[in-house]
């Protein structure tokens, strides 16, 4: 079992203004509730118990709304999903632990993903697990969307690079282990730096999730998302 995360929530949503003008967007509800306190709940009953949360725009009001629930990192400048990372390490542990972005927003299929996850790690083999979804049935999908991933036989994830297209879009969520941070750069940088060097390495797999997956990038996305959950 895996029993710590971290939560990216530290993005300024640009693309989803005027929405987030006034609200981060991890905070904007989804059909009633926010997809950063739908991702807390599921968690918790995955029986992840140390949760990290970076916050950066507007962060007082998700630490407001998480109080007692996950620890808070301030950061006073956007450190980008990799640096975000390595900057909480001391809070995640020595172990695996799973990383979401707080705009997630997903519907287990007839398993738990997370338990899925969990269950599919494997430390010998990986330094990181995708969670990937086909490009094809991605709810919200926009039309620019061309895929990010190629998944190998044996469960291995091969970035698109220079191709046209790939079958699977990264679906937000990854479990990574410390290690995978070793040598990585001080300040801002992409977890997607780290990736790529261990897909180099033989040690990036990926796991499809087998429910529905939202992309809740723009408020037409967002009224798609609400009119499926509702």
């Amino acid at each position: 079992m895996i029993r710590s995360a971290m939560i990216l929530a530290a993005g300024r949503g640009e693309r989803m203004r005027p929405l987030t003008d006034s609200t981060p967007k991890p905070l904007i509800p989804v059909a009633g509730r926010s997809m950063l306190e739908r991702a807390m709940d599921r968690l918790q009953r995955s029986g992840v118990q140390n949760i990290v949360v970076n916050v950066h725009h507007l962060g007082s009001q998700i630490a407001d709304r998480l109080r007692g629930r996950a620890r808070i990192i301030h950061e006073d400048r956007l450190l980008e999903t990799g640096g975000s990372v390595r900057n909480a390490l001391p809070l995640l542990g020595n172990g695996p632990f799973f990383v979401l972005n707080g705009d997630g927003l997903w519907r287990d299929g007839p398993e738990s993903m997370l338990g899925r996850l969990a269950s599919a790690w494997n430390p010998n083999r990986m330094d990181a697990l995708l969670l990937l979804h086909p490009l094809a049935t991605a709810i919200g999908r926009e039309e620019k969307d061309r895929g990010d991933y190629y998944l190998e036989p044996d469960g291995r994830a091969r970035h698109r690079g220079a191709a046209e297209t790939a079958p699977y879009l990264f679906a937000s969520i990854s479990v990574c282990d410390s290690r995978l941070f070793n040598g990585s750069p001080e300040g801002p940088f992409s977890l997607l730096k780290l990736w790529n060097r261990s897909e180099q390495a033989g040690r990036l797999f990926a796991l499809v999730h087998d429910g529905d997956w939202f992309h809740v990038g723009t408020p037409a996305a967002l009224a798609e998302a609400e009119r499926v959950l509702g």
